[in-house]
């Protein structure tokens, strides 16, 4: 970590939450002491109501080592990963969670059990990632997507993309996020996959969202984020040095972005899955209980939000 500053929650995130009550979320594979506390962690801030799904004798053994009274939680025992994912996906198919997690276990395992044909939790919209940042000292969120489901998107699942970042805004509060298309350059260059997309993928959203969103490139990022860039450059845009979300050209853009937000800034990085029937709450291997806990809240809102006509 080159930043030394505790990451945290934002609490904004918890004030909305924590009036929803408890969330019932499938944790899959919970049999790791990171899993384990990161579920404690946000069981305590009253977030979520675990069901905890892996090897049951190594659920309760870390249970006990931490002194974490589960007995009256739902441990369902699961000898693999594989079969840890296909009951989550079981749970989330019945009605019987708001939300699933992803314990220890390989993403592709994982996301395979829950977006494979036939589910029934996939939805007319193209599964995305999003990963909600804040840093200590500002109140700002950023959003970056897509950092971790989409390789190399086209420009239709781009399309797809920012329509469910702009949903998440909005269920968030922000009822007109703006939205910048991220290139190397501001200046239009036909050579360049990610310019001719934002030029395109801006005069899309016009028709496809109207006034829901204001969604601008091609942008660098530092003309995205710094009204004084911005106005160095001569950007004049309600995007340029203000933008809420920054769509990335593809996973190796975003997944290097939001880590160098999280070990340079300490920028609490809050990763959660769309697109599906219900939140899938993805966190990274090494993210921290407060990480997963924003998006835990994240999910719990977006819960409510799909119930809500």
């Amino acid at each position: 970590m080159l930043s030394t500053v505790p990451i945290k929650c934002p609490a904004y995130l918890l004030e909305k939450s924590g009036s929803l009550g408890r969330m019932r979320t499938a944790v899959a594979n919970a049999g790791s002491n990171l899993v384990m506390e990161r579920a404690r962690f946000a069981t305590n801030k009253d977030v979520i109501d675990p069901i905890l799904i892996g090897q049951a004798e190594d659920i309760h053994a870390i249970a006990k080592h931490m002194q974490w009274d589960i007995s009256d939680r739902n441990v369902i025992n699961a000898r693999t990963e594989e079969i840890a994912a296909e009951t989550t996906a079981q749970l989330a198919r019945d009605g019987e969670v708001g939300a699933v997690m992803k314990g220890h276990m390989h993403t592709d395992v994982f996301m395979g059990a829950l977006v494979r044909s036939g589910t029934g939790l996939r939805t007319e919209r193209r599964i995305t990632h999003v990963c909600h940042l804040t840093v200590p000292e500002s109140k700002r969120v950023l959003m970056i997507t897509d950092g971790a489901v989409n390789v190399r998107p086209s420009v239709d699942t781009k399309m797809q993309i920012i329509l469910n970042s702009v949903d998440l805004a909005h269920a968030l509060g922000n009822r007109k996020p703006r939205v910048a298309i991220l290139s190397a350059t501001e200046k239009r260059m036909p050579k360049m996959r990610s310019n001719i997309h934002a030029v395109e993928l801006s005069e899309r959203a016009k028709k496809e969202l109207g006034r829901q969103a204001f969604v601008f490139g091609p942008l660098s990022f530092d003309i995205a984020i710094s009204p004084e860039v911005a106005r160095i450059k001569g950007i004049k845009h309600p995007v340029a040095g203000n933008a809420d979300i920054v769509v990335v050209p593809d996973i190796n853009s975003g997944n290097a972005l939001l880590k160098m937000m999280v070990y340079f800034r300490s920028a609490c990085a809050a990763g959660i899955v769309l697109g599906a029937k219900v939140p899938i709450i993805l966190p990274g291997r090494a993210d921290s209980p407060e990480a997963s806990l924003a998006s835990a809240a994240i999910a719990a809102i977006l819960n409510l939000n799909q119930k809500t006509p």
